[in-house]
């Protein structure tokens, strides 16, 4: 009859309960199971991290918010001696006045010039067109028209993940609250992180994010500055330089060096922008006007080039222009206006992990040839 069946409840806790189904015997096969998973997650993480990219950008930004109010607390350290909390929050307040400051001062002052800069640029966009037709190029408005609806249509594709208006400002709003809390202590944060590094890698860890950081701070600080520069620079020119030579002052002053001095955060892109503005602005005034403004925007970008960015770039990173308008492209394309402000940044981590491995590296091929 055979022996009896045992219910899993008569059998004893050390009953052998044989190998389980999803068991590989052949050592070889389970070095090739566990590299197949391995891979399978690889890509499946890159995968997750283009879904997801978006968030993973407003991330970023948050982190680069965090940098600012992060150096801004250290630089009141150097005067103020008291807790690095109350240092946080007096950076904090300080840009909550300078924000209510400017909505105020925009709207008083400027929201009036900004009701007018559309129609402005239009009339000149037309009288462009015009002359344009006059010299016997064949380009009608419908052409512009398809043109610049394109570009919108294109531009809209990228950023229709944030939506609109209003996701634009959750967008910013998120990255504010996300930087503050970043900043407030930062430490929990990067413990976090470290805790999912092996261990034996943590150290290295610590020092490229303790560089990445260092150089995070500088670069922003120095853009800050190059940003306020600009800004007060152009509205200055603009609104009394003119009057030396007897021109007169240049309408919107106040719109164009806030616009300048905002696009300032993007570099290259954001100066040719704020260039065809001013000069669109300027030649409504008449043609002595307009060929003032081209004077005070190559003044102010020669004094950005070969003043500002080069004192900067000594205290942060070395960034190749070239490499950085690349990188804006791609960004741009990728995120829209987000990753177009954030790829100058993000270019510059990237740049310090890489230098920072390939220290590690010949450190590493240095004491092998010191033991050897």
């Amino acid at each position: 009859m055979g022996a009896p069946r045992v219910s899993r409840t008569d059998e004893g806790p050390d009953t052998p309960m044989g190998a389980s189904p999803t068991h590989i015997g052949s050592p070889k096969l389970r070095y090739e199971a566990a590299r197949a998973v391995i891979w399978a997650a690889v890509i499946g993480l890159a995968v997750l991290a283009v879904y997801i990219s978006q968030s993973l950008l407003v991330i970023f930004g948050a982190m680069v918010f965090a940098s600012m109010i992060d150096g801004g607390a250290r630089l009141l350290g150097r005067w103020l001696k008291i807790g690095r909390g109350w240092r946080v929050a007096m950076v904090i307040v300080a840009m909550v006045a300078f924000l209510a400051w400017l909505g105020y001062f925009a709207g008083s002052q400027i929201s009036q010039q900004a009701a007018q800069f559309p129609a402005i640029v239009g009339e000149q966009l037309g009288r462009l067109l015009a002359l344009l037709r006059e010299q016997g190029f064949a380009i009608s408005q419908d052409d512009v028209q398809n043109v610049v609806g394109s570009l919108v249509s294109g531009v809209g594709t990228v950023t229709r993940a944030i939506g609109g208006i209003f996701g634009g400002l959750a967008t910013l709003l998120l990255i504010l609250i996300i930087g503050i809390y970043i900043a407030i202590d930062p430490n929990l944060y990067e413990r976090g992180v470290a805790w999912m590094v092996p261990e034996n890698h943590r150290t290295a860890f610590y020092d490229t994010i303790e560089r990445m950081s260092f150089t995070l701070r500088r670069l922003l600080a120095g853009r800050l500055f190059g940003m306020f520069a600009e800004g007060l620079f152009t509205w200055a020119l603009l609104a009394y330089g003119g009057q030396l030579i007897g021109i007169d002052p240049v309408p919107m002053a106040a719109l164009l060096g806030l616009l300048t001095g905002l696009l300032a955060f993007i570099p290259n892109i954001g100066a040719v922008i704020s260039g065809i503005l001013m000069v669109l602005v300027g030649f409504s005034g008449g043609t002595d006007m307009g060929l003032y403004t081209i004077f005070v925007y190559l003044l102010v970008q020669n004094f950005d080039g070969y003043v500002l960015v080069p004192m900067i770039a000594k205290k942060t990173v070395d960034l190749a222009p070239a490499l950085v308008l690349g990188a804006q492209l791609i960004f741009g394309v990728m995120f829209g206006i987000l990753g177009l402000a954030l790829a100058d940044p993000m270019l510059a981590m990237i740049k310090v992990a890489l230098e920072r491995r390939a220290e590690r590296l010949d450190e590493s091929n240095r004491l092998n040839e010191a033991s050897a």
